[in-house]
């Protein structure tokens, strides 16, 4: 958790989640021995497949890595065309990533209780580092099985050289989901983004062979932005099923709305005029991350690319609403998705017939 996170006065702790919630892990039989024995595991009943497999050996990197692509097509729609539209010799790695952010995500957001999430969490950071320890893939090391997530990704990371400390903010973001749920300003909800979205770009960028800082902080601001509009999209959704507000407590005060408001699903003129407000700050956030585009190649701008229309389309969506993201949550139809995409190779094609072109020379 951050310095300047921990110093506000106002952030608070987690409520508790319903009692109907799955109340273990998963089946101490079917876990790594190791990490049942550490966590003292009972068995749960209603858990998401993720989290089964965040403590489920595998017999081999083969099996993890079909696993990783089984989870990517399966669950994502967005990253899985994504991953699509990606030279192919990066596919599987995207899907291997993908893997350990969901499974980590629902190690968040699924288990139903916070120590156990926290407990779970420190369990899987426990995995990473034992991952970077001997980062070639192992299939038993010392009656330690590795899991799918970590069998997969030491591929990745070995192939891609990628450090540490990305996979480390992502997990350490979802534990600070379990202590806090307000924040004071919105430099501290972008101080959580730097966490909790950031580091997916900087991972992104290592496997495209990129590793200066001016690329990495520009992936940064779209990272950013992104995470933003799926708060400002989530409002009400994260408040009910989460007890999580992520709108600056200085910029409801400013704007007098209040916390009853969002958790009765009020939409006055205030609500609509912060909401505009930081939906016009996000997209200034991804204007500036789009000066990273021309400082990739073309093989990887189109993907990229994608990533930040999506975000301005949801802005967009957000504004067509009215700025009411409390009665219904905006989203984009297949359509407008199609359309993304479609625009995204249409301008991938001509750039790279234009590269053509400036290569040949002039035609006669």
């Amino acid at each position: 958790m951050s310095e300047k996170v921990t110093k506000t006065k106002t952030l608070t702790a987690n409520s508790e989640r319903p009692a109907d919630r799955a109340a273990g892990l998963a089946e101490a039989a079917a876990l790594a021995p190791y990490e049942a024995d550490r966590l003292g595991l009972a068995a749960a009943q209603e858990l998401p497949d993720t989290i089964r497999a965040a403590f489920q050996p595998v017999a081999s990197p083969a099996e993890a890595e079909a696993y990783t692509r089984h989870l990517t097509h399966s669950h994502y729609e967005n990253f899985s065309v994504v991953s699509i539209l990606l030279p192919k010799r990066l596919r599987q790695d995207f899907c291997n990533v993908y893997a350990f952010c969901r499974i980590a995500d629902d190690l968040g957001d699924e288990v139903g209780d916070n120590q156990k999430s926290l407990d779970y969490l420190a369990a899987f950071r426990r995995q990473l580092q034992a991952c970077y320890d001997n980062i070639q893939p192992v299939a038993d090391r010392g009656g330690q099985r590795q899991t799918a997530a970590f069998a997969a990704l030491a591929q990745t990371i070995a192939r891609h050289s990628i450090p540490q400390k990305p996979f480390d903010d992502l997990i350490r973001a979802f534990e600070q989901d379990q202590r806090i749920t307000r924040y004071d300003t919105f430099e501290q909800v972008v101080d959580y983004c730097t966490k909790s979205a950031d580091p997916v770009g900087r991972i992104v960028l290592y496997m495209c062979g990129y590793r200066d800082l001016e690329r990495q902080q520009l992936s940064d601001k779209t990272c950013t932005a992104l995470q933003l509009v799926n708060f400002w999209q989530d409002v009400r959704r994260d408040m009910l099923e989460r007890d999580r507000i992520y709108l600056p407590l200085e910029d409801m005060h400013r704007f007098n709305v209040t916390e009853k408001e969002l958790r009765e699903g009020e939409v006055t003129q205030n609500y609509r005029d912060l909401i505009r407000f930081q939906v016009e700050r996000t997209e200034k956030m991804f204007e500036e991350g789009a000066r990273l585009l021309p400082l990739l190649a073309p093989a990887y701008r189109k993907q990229i690319a994608l990533f930040g229309k999506g975000g301005r389309a949801i802005c967009a969506a957000i504004r067509r609403q009215n700025f009411d993201t409390l009665t219904r949550r905006p989203r984009l139809s297949k359509w407008q998705k199609s359309r993304l995409l479609t625009s995204t190779l249409l301008g991938y094609a001509l750039n790279s017939l234009a590269w053509k072109r400036t290569a040949e020379g002039p035609r006669p």
